[in-house]
């Protein structure tokens, strides 16, 4: 009897083990049961933000090539100021050097006209002078020719400007 004795005890005493341990690892199944509900709700939520993450990033590359476009457009005008600006900047250089050789010509050409002037004046001073000697030698031939001149004929008279006729 003793022997059965130990051995319900011993039956009894594995079966309390036996127990424990399936309430244990039934208790770990419920916690990990509850565990994984969780984390399948977090799963679920990390994937919803994930998915409005990919959304975003799919929004923001559409106006990033919205803005690179604008950029490269940016930069072509850019290109295209810069050129007209070096452009208009040989213009300017080539219209600069025109005025000053424009200049230069026009004080040249009015440095002539002053000295053409002052000898024109200068000219036309001494051909006054030739043509007052001129007239007064014609005065003086009038005048010996006038004396010769017979003043009873009106056109002698007429000639050397005598308005009387002789008596």
């Amino acid at each position: 009897m003793r022997f059965t004795v130990v051995l319900v005890c011993l039956s009894v005493a594995v079966m309390a083990v036996m127990i424990f341990q399936a309430v244990r690892q039934e208790m770990n199944l419920r916690d990990m049961n509850d565990r994984m509900v969780g984390n399948s709700a977090e799963v679920k939520k990390k994937e919803k933000v994930i998915d409005e993450a990919k959304k975003k990033i799919s929004e923001l590359k559409k106006a990033l090539d919205g803005v690179n476009s604008k950029m490269s457009e940016l930069k072509r005008r850019k290109i295209n100021i810069e050129k007209s600006t070096r452009d208009l900047d040989k213009s300017l250089q080539t219209c600069s050097k025109e005025k000053v050789t424009a200049v230069r010509k026009t004080t040249e050409i009015e440095d002539d006209m002053t000295e053409l002037k002052a000898n024109h004046e200068v000219l036309k001073m001494k051909a006054e002078e030739d043509i007052q000697s001129l007239k007064q030698q014609i005065l003086d031939r009038d005048k010996a020719i006038c004396a010769f001149a017979d003043t009873t004929k009106e056109e002698a008279r007429k000639l050397c400007g005598i308005t009387e006729a002789p008596k």
